[in-house]
């Protein structure tokens, strides 16, 4: 196990799903490190030294060196420290986690925000590209016991806190999202995922982050009568 003579420092926010799969690369990879919460909105002079670009967390700092943007951060941990790999070894196969890890935050990720912000035709509409683009994130599957074969690897990391806070928008949302008949294996890999004690112990507390969701979204449902 790295021991934290190597200074590392994770700057993130409990609430933060980006903040969260940098910690289970972390753990899956055996790295301790310091873990400091960011107070937000109200961003520390160490984000902002660390972050100017974006102000943004998460942050990793290594040796006084800062990384930003949560799957940038996974794959330079996976480099540094070697043993328990989390991208593939081979070329094609890390190419295409990279491939789908993109196309889950690019897709899927703005889909999911807009079926929980918005309302009416445009949530429904949101909702059922959400449901579409997570069936074709399924066949990344290809009938896999994780998304990284028999071991998590990097593309189970860079997804799987999305059954996590789906299931939380449906419930505080009133939608649709994840349609377990329209994507079974999807929805039972999501479920086995979050199981594992390694995740499981790394969720934020259940019933915080309810309260915390519901009061974005009265937030956000406020904002738009304005």
């Amino acid at each position: 196990m790295a021991g934290n003579g190597d200074g590392v420092t994770l700057l993130g926010y409990w609430a933060s799903p980006y903040a969260l799969r940098v910690i289970w690369a972390l753990k899956l990879k055996e790295v301790h490190y310091e873990y400091r919460e960011e107070h937000l909105p109200d961003k520390s002079p160490m984000l902002l030294q660390y972050n100017p670009v974006h102000k943004k967390i998460p942050v990793l700092v290594h040796k006084g060196k800062p990384l930003a943007e949560s799957l940038v951060i996974i794959e330079y941990i996976d480099e540094v420290w070697k043993h328990n790999p989390l991208l593939p070894q081979d070329p094609y196969h890390r190419a295409k986690a990279r491939f789908w890890a993109k196309f889950a935050d690019e897709k899927c990720v703005p889909a999911m925000f807009r079926a929980f912000s918005k309302v009416g035709e445009e949530q429904v509409q949101a909702a059922k590209e959400l449901r579409e683009n997570l069936k074709t994130l399924e066949s990344a599957l290809e009938g896999k016991q994780y998304f990284g074969g028999e071991t998590i690897g990097f593309l189970d990391i860079a997804v799987g806190w999305i059954g996590c806070w789906a299931r939380m928008n449906e419930e505080v949302a009133g939608v649709n999202m994840i349609d377990a008949e329209m994507i079974p294996l999807l929805s039972v890999w999501f479920q086995k995922f979050l199981e594992l004690p390694i995740i499981k112990e790394c969720l934020p507390p259940q019933d915080k982050l309810l309260a915390h969701t519901k009061e974005f979204h009265k937030m956000l449902m406020m904002a738009a009568l304005t």
